[in-house]
């Protein structure tokens, strides 16, 4: 089966704003992409990337910009005016760090520059399913699967790619009409606060909420998948405690998440660099993240179980092996029941359950998210963020 390869790598100014650009033209990258059944077969699908509109120059006609540390109160003092008078640029793809292959996506932290300079650019993109509209995934009871090749991603550096409960249009309004088409309407489970939610000025400070599945985290030491589940449906503006900003588990979102990493499970020679480790990360190799169902006594779906595997060499491998004192080591798979367990073992709260377990992760998953690649880094602490410094492989 044809997959997309995703190349993370080691090799502007974030912006964001309403109406399509004049000055540069919006062209995507195609990446084609395969849907596939065991009775069917394959059909590729004509998919393509878009660059987030935060990542791109939003200026009014006579070229001020709309956001200077924040929106530009003098062309934006409300979201109506705001939309009238900024616009939101067409970027150059190679100059942001992406680049496409036929099926295969090159994503790059650094770019240099003609005039012997280097930008950190980071960037972020979306899958379209057509110019208008981002392509949405309904992945429960499926498996997702990708090439990947992370030998150049050191520590402190992540390559991830995840689903995000977007909107299919990225929000598409009379205030928004660039939309899909210009990366608009981002939202995950931090609740962050951007300077426009979906593709409107925020100018209350809200923060932008919604369920957010991490299918890959990952450099070449260390890797995790970790399932974020929220208690609201699609993009959710919040405000005040329900944003999580001073205490996160009174957010409408679980923060922390359930990850699953091999490493910090006590599987050590798993994953990372040489032929020691059952994945080695010098190489490329298939990833595949499968979700599992359940069906109640009424007849519903719902999420029970994730479960990881790897493809290298021609030779399937299988979940890591679980090696901590507490932990139910014939386990492979991320559960409700193994997320209980890893709060009593590594501490803190049970986040995932008191946002309605896999269960509520499940629904978005069904009802369909948007899939994000990025490539970022976290110089600071080596990306403790994402759990990876318990134990630490960096």
């Amino acid at each position: 089966m044809s997959r997309k390869t995703i190349l993370l790598a080691l090799l502007v100014t974030a912006v964001s704003a309403q109406q399509p650009g004049k000055l540069s033209p919006e062209v995507h990258p195609r990446l084609p992409t395969w849907a596939c059944t065991v009775a069917g077969g394959c059909i590729q699908k004509d998919t393509s990337l878009v660059l987030d509109s935060d990542y791109r120059w939003v200026h009014t006609d006579d070229y001020t910009n709309c956001k200077v540390n924040g929106l530009n109160p003098a062309v934006c003092p409300d979201a109506k005016t705001c939309a009238a008078n900024c616009n939101l640029e067409g970027v150059d793809y190679a100059g942001s760090g992406i680049h496409t292959n036929g099926s295969e996506l090159t994503l790059n932290l650094f770019v240099n520059r003609t005039d012997g300079t280097t930008s950190l650019v980071s960037p972020r993109v979306y899958l379209l399913s057509n110019e208008t509209t981002y392509d949405m995934f309904s992945s429960l009871d499926k498996e997702f699967a990708f090439d990947v090749d992370v030998s150049k991603l050191p520590c402190g550096t992540s390559g991830a790619l995840y689903f995000s409960e977007m909107l299919a249009n990225g929000g598409k309004s009379s205030l928004n009409p660039a939309g899909a088409s210009y990366g608009t309407g981002y939202c995950d489970a931090q609740c962050p606060t951007p300077a426009f939610i979906n593709g409107e000025a925020n100018l209350e400070s809200y923060g932008a909420c919604c369920n957010e599945m991490d299918i890959w985290e990952a450099n070449s030491r260390a890797t995790a998948f970790t399932p974020h589940p929220c208690n609201v449906t699609a993009l959710y503006k919040c405000s005040g405690a329900l944003c999580g900003r001073t205490d996160k588990y009174q957010s409408v979102c679980d923060k922390d998440g359930c990850d699953y990493n091999p490493y910090r499970l006590g599987d050590h020679p798993y994953y990372g660099r040489g032929e020691g480790n059952k994945v080695d990360t010098t190489r490329p190799f298939t990833v595949v993240t499968q979700f599992f169902s359940n069906t109640t006594t009424t007849g519903k779906k719902e999420l029970s179980a994730i479960k990881r595997l790897y493809r290298q060499d021609g030779k399937l491998i299988t979940a890591s092996t679980i090696a901590v004192p507490g932990y139910d080591s014939t386990s492979d798979t991320i559960t409700d029941e193994f997320c209980a367990q890893n709060k009593q073992i590594f501490g803190g709260v049970n986040a995932l359950a008191n946002q309605g377990g896999l269960r509520q992760m499940g629904e978005a998953l069904d009802r369909g998210m948007v899939l994000v690649f990025s490539v970022w880094h976290d110089a600071g602490s080596a990306m403790k963020v994402v759990g990876w410094d318990v134990p630490s492989r960096c």
